[in-house]
């Protein structure tokens, strides 16, 4: 059970009907940092909705090599898996905990059902699709039309205005497999944008300078 509180930041999106319905048949889920909250091929059980932190949705080669495909905020869910749930397919996406996570959990069922009988969870799921397909466009974009330089200087904004602050704790090699790339190309690019002044590196730490 979740308690109305805890919806409250919810309040502009869902009406008040399907605020209850949540609060008596959600549960709640926490995960730390680096936890795997979807893993490929898992069956999906539950809607994600994401209450605290960041989350990281990733596709994976053929070789165990992972994409970021997007970044899920709070107040977010992940359409890859409404996409599961509503196809009853496997995950096709690994989700990760991008730092300590909060979760609301709401059976597929109840899914199905709010989406025909709510016109206000109906336009949230809808919404929903629409924005992370956006995002997969421009991931799309920035692999096909930007430079590794460019693309990794887009990254790291994008972290900073996540995390709203432009100090980064992170390892190149975390980089370096958010992006798809080795760690050795990361370091040296990183190096180029701290040389032009857009970045400045410290240990396991990089500072964004140009916004």
């Amino acid at each position: 059970m979740v308690t109305k509180d805890i919806l409250d930041p919810f309040s502009y999106l869902f009406d008040e009907e399907i605020i209850s319905n949540i609060s008596q048949i959600a549960n709640i889920k926490t995960f730390k940092k680096n936890d795997i909250i979807i893993d490929i091929k898992e069956e999906l059980k539950y809607v994600p909705l994401l209450i605290k932190g960041n989350i990281k949705v990733l596709r994976e080669d053929n070789e165990g090599s992972e994409l970021l495909l997007y970044v899920l905020e709070s107040g977010d869910t992940c359409a890859m898996s409404l996409t599961c749930c509503m196809s009853k397919s496997a995950s096709k996406i690994r989700a990760v905990a991008d730092e300590d996570v909060k979760l609301i959990m709401i059976p597929i069922d109840k899914m199905y059902l709010w989406y025909h009988n709510n016109e206000s969870w109906r336009n949230f799921i809808l919404q929903s699709y629409q924005t992370r397909f956006d995002e997969m466009l421009e991931t799309i974009d920035t692999l096909a039309f930007m430079k590794m330089d460019e693309r990794l200087l887009k990254y790291l904004k994008d972290k900073v205005k996540l995390s709203s602050s432009p100090s980064l704790e992170i390892t190149h090699q975390e980089i370096a497999e958010d992006m798809h790339t080795s760690r050795v190309v990361i370091s040296r690019l990183l190096k180029q944008l701290e040389k032009e002044n857009k970045i400045k590196l410290g240990r396991n730490k990089i500072s964004v300078l140009e916004f």
